[in-house]
C-alpha cells in the first residue's frame, strides 16, 4: 500500500510534466526546425554558381546573391542549407560548380548566367529529383528546369528615354559587353527605342566588348571604348557589360559625363566621385527572379520551362540616384516622361524592339 510520502512524490511528477508540456517541451525535432521563422523555414537546400565577375561585380551576380539573402531574412530557407560558388576568371569551370552543388544535394540550383545553359541541357537530367534555375537561360524546356528571363528591352527604353531627355549634346553612347548572343543586342535595341521616340534625330554610338563572356570582365577596355564615345560626342553613355562597367564609371568621373549603370543601382556601389556622374541605373530584378523561384521549391510550387519578367511583373525598372540631391540627375520632370512611357509600355501602346534596327 502506497505511504504518504509516494503518493506526494507522485503528484509532484505529474505536475512537473504538464509545467514542461506548458513551456513548450515538445518534440525536439521541432525545435531544431529553423532558426528564424518559428520553425516555418523549408528544408531545402540552395546553391547558386555564379558566373565571371562573381560577388563584387556591382551587377547581376551581386543582384542574385541580394535574392538569396532576402529569403533567408524572410525565414523561407535556413542560411546553413544554403552556399555558393564563383568561377575561375575564364568561366570554364561554370559546369563543374554545377555538379558540385548537386552533388551535394542542393535540392535548387540557380545558375546566374545565360552561358550556364548548355551545361544545364547536359547536367539536369542526371538529376531529375533535383532542380534547376537558370538566370537569362535557354536551356531545354525539361521538367526540373525554368530559366528565368527579363525584358530587358523595356527597361532600357526607359533608360534610353532618359538618355535623351539628359543630354545637351544629341549624342548618346551605349557600351554592350558580350555581342551575338542575342541577349545585350535587347539592351541595345530599348535603349535606341526609348532614345528615339524623345529626340528622333539623336546620335547613337555603339561599342561591343568582346565575343566571349570575358566581354563582362574586362573593365580597361570598358573605360578605353567608354572615353573613345566620350571624346566622340555623348554625353551620356549606357552599359550592359557586367563588371566591364567598371571601367564606364571611371571614365565618366574623370571626363564629367554622364554614365547609366544596369541591373542594379550602381549609384550605390560606385565611388564617391562616381556617384554624381550615374544618371540612372536599369533594374533588372535578378534578385526578384532568384527569391521567387526559391520561394516557389519551398513551397512545391516550381514552375519549368520559360518564365519572364517585364515591366508590369516588377522584374525591371529605372532607378532614382540617391544622390540626385535637388534633381541635378533626373529631374522630378524627367522621371515624370519616363513614367508615362512606363504606362504606355504596360498598356501595349509601346511595343518596345528586342533587335537593334540594321
Amino acid at each position: 500500500m502506497p505511504t504518504q510520502r509516494t503518493k506526494w512524490f507522485a503528484v509532484l511528477l505529474v505536475v512537473v510534466a504538464l509545467f514542461a508540456a506548458a513551456c513548450g517541451g515538445g518534440d525536439p525535432a521541432d525545435e531544431e526546425e529553423g532558426s528564424g521563422g518559428g520553425g516555418s523555414e523549408s528544408d531545402i537546400k540552395v546553391g547558386i554558381a555564379f558566373d565571371i565577375g562573381g560577388l563584387g561585380d556591382q551587377s547581376f551576380n551581386d543582384a542574385a546573391k541580394r535574392g538569396l539573402d532576402a529569403a533567408i531574412e524572410e525565414g523561407i530557407i535556413a542560411e546553413e542549407n544554403t552556399d555558393f560558388l564563383e568561377p575561375n576568371a575564364s568561366g570554364s569551370n561554370r559546369d563543374d560548380n554545377v555538379v558540385n552543388l548537386a552533388d551535394q544535394g542542393y535540392e535548387l540550383v540557380l545558375a546566374i548566367g545565360f552561358a550556364f545553359s548548355p551545361g544545364i541541357d547536359k547536367i539536369a537530367g542526371d538529376y531529375p529529383e533535383q532542380f534547376f534555375g537558370v538566370v537569362d537561360g535557354f536551356a531545354k524546356d525539361v521538367e526540373n528546369v525554368t530559366n528565368l528571363g527579363f525584358r530587358e528591352e523595356q527597361g532600357s527604353f526607359l533608360v534610353g528615354a532618359a538618355a535623351a531627355l539628359k543630354s545637351e549634346a544629341g549624342t548618346i553612347g551605349f557600351l554592350g559587353g558580350q555581342r551575338g548572343t542575342g541577349l545585350i543586342e535587347k539592351f541595345e535595341a530599348g535603349y535606341a527605342a526609348g532614345a528615339q521616340a524623345v529626340n528622333p534625330d539623336i546620335e547613337i554610338l555603339v561599342e561591343y566588348i568582346g565575343d566571349s563572356t570575358a566581354a563582362f570582365n574586362d573593365p580597361t577596355k570598358g573605360e578605353a571604348l567608354s572615353n573613345s564615345m566620350y571624346d566622340g560626342g555623348a554625353d551620356v553613355v549606357y552599359h550592359a557589360s557586367g563588371a566591364s562597367g567598371a571601367g564606364l564609371f571611371k571614365a565618366a568621373a574623370e571626363q564629367q559625363k554622364w554614365a547609366i549603370g544596369v541591373d542594379s543601382d550602381q549609384s550605390l556601389t560606385a565611388s564617391a566621385d562616381q556617384q554624381q556622374w550615374i544618371l540612372t541605373s536599369m533594374l533588372k530584378r535578378v534578385d526578384t527572379a532568384v527569391h521567387d523561384t526559391i520561394q516557389a521549391v519551398a513551397e512545391d510550387n516550381f514552375t519549368s520551362g520559360f518564365q519572364t519578367f517585364g515591366l508590369e511583373e516588377g522584374g525591371v525598372d529605372y532607378a532614382v540616384n540617391e544622390f540626385n540631391d535637388n534633381d541635378e540627375l533626373l529631374s522630378s520632370d524627367i522621371q515624370a516622361e519616363l513614367d508615362k512611357y512606363k504606362e504606355q509600355i504596360i498598356s501595349g501602346e509601346i511595343e518596345v524592339p528586342t533587335e537593334p534596327e540594321g
